[in-house]
């Protein structure tokens, strides 16, 4: 273990691993750094790293799965991480790329990890990848679901009790944090957390300490925690749902899942994906979709997201009775539906026509009425901006204040 300077790092690290035959584990101490300082460490070969000030109980855990690292066989645990993590993270856009290549990095080390993106998008597969890639492979991966648990039950689910606790507490229980003992505990939905529960999460973070409710004794576990939001945790932080003090400690790594709407080329892909899993499953002889159904797959917003789309291709693959999975077997919330079934040139126009709409009524609403100020604004000439108000048939009266 030695402590880095990121500042005179560049030459004089590469210099230093380039020379060791061994290639031994490095980990490297660092302070006030940013999350490409990390990147950059990862990729020079620096196998983990800590911030000051250094704690025995983060040291000694982090040299422990080192060792029991280096003594498994290579080969066979690379396999079996592969295949159980990053093989499941499906795709090949460049956004939803971007942040998938961090995986691999960011399990060399225990540092916090908040992955933020919209239900559905994969957060919980990119925790899996992360553990299953790491040296705690072969210990627990606890997934939490932090918005299902009653508030009143929140710390007790984490921390755990002993006997007596509380009315009702007829025998001990370990908690969450316990279980997760050696593995990763996934903590979804963070700040659905309360905020008395959110103080002592981030005390067992800095101190890997605790105490069960209803106890004196103080618990040691050796435990890492990625937490996951679907909402904006910077915006939870200002609308004092997430405590800031845990959000820095959680977010030493982000990670951001884009939506499937912004990777749209990625539809195909995922719904072949998923095609190959149900055929398996239910034994049926589907090999493909015809190009219908996968243009009416593309052409829909996905607000359920990966999670929405698996349930649509599983759907189609049970009530299909053809080799190819056909058009009418995507079936999608009917408002949804309309736009693939439309030409270039009639969805051309129907968008324009909303626009111009929309627009026309932001102007009136801005100018109150007056049609002389609002075609100024659009500098159109007012005979060509009524006319538009005619066409779509907008009543000025409506946007005119009536002074009492």
């Amino acid at each position: 273990m030695t402590e880095i300077d990121l500042k005179q790092l560049n030459g004089l690290l590469q210099s230093f691993i380039g020379e060791l035959s061994s290639k031994p584990p490095i980990i490297a101490v660092v302070e006030n750094f940013q999350f490409d300082d990390v990147v950059e460490l990862l990729k020079l070969g620096i196998t983990d790293f800590l911030t000051p000030p250094l704690k025995a109980i983060d040291i000694i855990p982090r040299l422990c799965h080192l060792r029991e690292q280096k003594s498994q066989k290579e080969k066979l645990t690379q396999i079996l991480k592969e295949r159980i993590g990053l093989k499941q993270l499906v795709g090949k856009s460049p956004a939803f790329l971007a942040e998938i290549a961090k995986i691999p990095m960011i399990a060399k080390c225990d540092a916090g990890v908040l992955i933020s993106g919209e239900t559905g998008t994969g957060k919980e597969l990119c925790a899996r990848a992360i553990h299953y890639l790491s040296p705690r492979a072969n210990k627990p991966f606890i997934p939490v679901n932090c918005g299902a648990i009653p508030m009143e039950l929140v710390e007790n689910e984490l921390f755990g009790h002993v006997q007596g606790a509380f009315t009702g507490a007829s025998k001990s229980f370990s908690g969450l944090i316990w279980e997760a003992n050696g593995g990763t505990l996934f903590l979804d939905e963070i700040s659905c957390l309360p905020l008395q529960a959110q103080v002592k999460l981030l005390r067992f973070l800095q101190d890997k300490v605790y105490r069960q409710l209803g106890s004196s004794q103080i618990r040691q576990a050796d435990v890492r925690i990625i937490a996951a939001s679907n909402i904006d945790p910077e915006k939870a932080v200002s609308e004092g749902k997430f405590r800031k003090d845990l959000f820095y400690r959680l977010n030493i790594i982000p990670i951001m899942l884009p939506p499937l709407r912004k990777r749209k080329t990625d539809i195909p892909i995922l719904a072949k994906h998923f095609l190959a899993k149900y055929t398996l499953e239910f034994n049926k002889p589907i090999n493909d979709f015809t190009t219908e159904a996968l243009q009416k797959l593309i052409m829909y917003e996905w607000p359920g997201n990966i999670r929405e789309l698996e349930n649509v291709v599983e759907r189609a693959v049970i009530f299909s009775e053809q080799s190819v999975i056909q058009s009418a077997n995507i079936v999608l919330p009917r408002s949804e539906t309309t736009a693939y079934q439309e030409s270039f040139k009639v969805a051309k126009a129907k968008t324009i026509s909303q626009f111009e709409k929309d627009y026309i009524k932001g102007l009136l609403l801005a100018n109150q009425g007056n049609i002389t100020k609002a075609a100024k604004a659009a500098q159109k000439n007012r005979r060509a901006f009524w006319a538009l108000i005619q066409k779509y048939k907008i009543d000025v009266q409506s946007f005119k204040i009536v002074h009492p």
